[in-house]
């Protein structure tokens, strides 16, 4: 037998901040596709960045809905990343061994390279730790079977601890 009580018992309201912090990661997750999808296609980036906030952000797509981003966060990651791409590549190259440059790696894990350099680099409020998290999180929603998530944890924290040693406790090499 139900209550009154159980019958008006609302479902507990969500938290602000978890609700922030998923829109963050939705945002991050979709620079990382849109900054994939200039690559592949050559589209330049004002006409990605208008298709994802007019079709994708927030929207459903072949039966799935997507989360709602932060905007604003994807779009200064995505701006972020293409103006800064010389310098952002340059700490990739630098966390690669000499063996293996840039054009090798995979596609996806270039996108989840300058999306985490773009946050290193431009976006200084942004504690890298959790940026290099949340990357990872990208890279292993990607590659669920394989071991990416490893290589892509440690391209990350190099590129972090280069970029803001401060951060880690380092003085800057």
């Amino acid at each position: 037998m139900t209550t009154n009580s159980d019958q008006n018992a609302a479902a507990p309201a969500e938290d602000p901040r978890a609700t922030k912090r998923l829109a963050r990661s939705a945002a991050r997750l979709a620079a990382v596709q849109a900054l994939y999808q200039m690559e592949i296609t050559g589209a330049p980036w004002k006409g990605v960045l208008e298709e994802f906030v007019a079709h994708r952000l927030g929207a459903e797509i072949e039966g799935a809905q997507y989360r709602d981003a932060d905007e604003k966060h994807f779009k200064l990651v995505l701006e972020g990343a293409v103006a800064r791409q010389i310098e952002i590549d340059q700490l990739i190259d630098a966390a690669l061994v000499a063996k293996w440059p840039l054009g090798n790696v995979d596609p996806t894990l270039r996108a989840i390279f300058r999306a985490g350099g773009c946050e290193f680099v431009a976006l200084e409020q942004m504690p890298p730790k959790v940026a290099i998290s949340e990357y990872v999180d990208v890279a292993k929603a990607f590659f669920p079977e394989g071991q990416e998530w490893r290589f892509a944890n440690a391209v990350l924290d190099h590129m972090a601890r280069k970029a803001r040693p401060d951060a880690f406790g380092e003085a800057e090499t």
